[in-house]
């Protein structure tokens, strides 16, 4: 009798975890008290995330945190973000180790709480785990972990509806994912083995495994954004418009100060002169500076330059923004660059800085690209993407012959809202500020 008691309790504190019914917090209405043990989970960050990988941890095991301490830095596809305790008192259990991929709503760590708190979400999981551990020994307890535990596939939501739609059981397809995650390719090579399967019989695909395929990496998880995103933007109908410029003046302005700057640690390239240049150029041409409204058909213009950076980081491409730029000196801009690239190198750009963006450039010279077609960043309607410095021959008003440093530019608009002749006008602007850094400067 007891037994069954005991097994009846398991299964209601599980359903209350799982499903979280409003009824439940009339189960559980008694507050925690001080010297508690609660779980602390990981809180929905926003922009549709569901998992992300532990970055780097703040606390260990006995530590004492307060309120807003940090716990832990995580890496979504999309941005990282910095976990703060919601409790003062003792770290008492960490659940995750650095690379673990870790969901919204499981447990990061076990706090030992100092004061009494009412949250009767925190409340339930206490009775859960206090429930679990009273039946470590028991047969029923370790039967119903183990059912549990054992239907479980580790995948996001969009690849268990591929799954479904092609009538294929996750538990058959070899995953090659971070601690057994079914991926999408994954799904993918699957179905191309069921497709042959009828009249040539293939081995099995195993995580790591070398086969007549290749081996199976998997997506960086800043690729995994611009999958998405440049999935979207491909359906826009693109307008290119290049022009080259004449940089000689500005690569001799910025050789003559950036040592000074250097002395105070702001390294000084030529990307925030044609940063600050683009935002000049906006300010004649505003309509530039927008949002497309697809179903309303309609642009709705910005008046804050967050202009978007493109930006190789080990986990992918990315593209943060340096906000409202029109108010911003060039030592400014330098100063926001600098902070972006570093964060860049390891990968930890806050989503902060990730959102808003209103109009973007992308620099491949830095990778000795000269012309390219860059692809806008939906919602925006516009991207400039610009090509090495090659020093040519050139005329001056002498018609003699000098070197001269040029660099290419090529502007790719959305040509459902933006036409040549706005485009054209636009790319002259921020021409003369770069050719003329003197007017950019002094604001002419």
């Amino acid at each position: 009798m007891a037994s069954t008691l005991r097994l009846c309790t398991l299964q209601i504190v599980q359903l209350s975890k799982n499903v979280c019914k409003p009824n439940c917090r009339y189960m559980f209405l008694s507050a925690v008290r001080p010297g508690t043990i609660v779980p602390f989970k990981l809180s929905d960050i926003g922009e549709g995330i569901r998992d992300v990988i532990i970055k780097e941890w703040y606390v260990k095991l006995g530590d004492r945190v307060s309120q807003f301490d940090n716990i832990c830095e995580v890496q979504s596809d999309k941005a990282s973000a910095t976990i703060t305790s919601r409790y003062d008192g003792v770290i008492r259990a960490v659940h995750y180790k650095v690379d673990d991929v870790a969901l919204v709503g499981n447990p990061l760590v076990d706090i030992e709480v100092e004061e009494e708190i009412t949250n009767v979400d925190e409340s339930v999981k206490k009775s859960v785990r206090k429930e679990r551990n009273e039946e470590t020994d028991s047969q029923e307890g370790h039967d119903i972990k183990v059912e549990i535990n054992s239907n479980k596939v580790l995948t996001t939501p969009a690849v268990r509806r591929l799954a479904m739609e092609n009538n294929i059981n996750l538990k058959d397809v070899p995953a090659t994912g971070k601690s057994g995650r079914v991926l999408k390719e994954d799904i993918l090579v699957y179905m191309q083995d069921l497709s042959h399967s009828s009249s040539i019989e293939r081995p099995s695909i195993r995580t790591n495994e070398k086969t007549v395929l290749g081996e199976n990496m998997p997506v960086k998880k800043y690729a995994k954004a611009m999958w998405k995103s440049m999935t979207q933007s491909l359906s826009i109908p693109h307008f290119v418009y290049s022009d080259e410029c004449n940089v000689s003046k500005l690569v001799k302005y910025r050789d003559e100060v950036k040592d000074t700057l250097k002395e105070q640690g702001i390294s000084l390239s030529l990307m925030p002169f044609f940063i600050k240049a683009a935002s000049r150029a906006l300010e004649r041409v505003p309509e530039l500076n927008a949002w497309l409204d697809e179903d309303a058909q309609n642009i709705r213009i910005v008046k804050s330059h967050n202009i978007s950076i493109a930006m190789d980081t080990p986990e992918g491409l990315i593209v943060p923004n340096i906000k409202n730029v029109q108010t911003l000196s060039i030592v400014a801009i330098a100063k926001e660059l600098n902070r972006l690239q570093a964060l860049g190198k390891i990968a930890s750009i806050p989503l902060a800085d990730l959102s808003e963006g209103t109009f973007s450039l992308s620099n491949i010279g830095v990778i000795g690209g000269t012309y390219t077609k860059p692809v806008i960043l939906s919602p925006q309607i516009v991207i400039g993407a610009l090509g090495k410095i090659q020093k040519l021959p050139r005329f001056d008003e002498l018609e003699k012959v000098y070197p001269a440093n040029v660099i290419a530019v090529s502007w790719a608009a959305d040509h459902r809202v933006v036409d040549g002749v706005t485009m054209a006008k636009y790319s002259s602007i921020w021409k003369y500020y770069v050719e003329n850094p003197m007017h950019l400067l002094l604001g002419a």
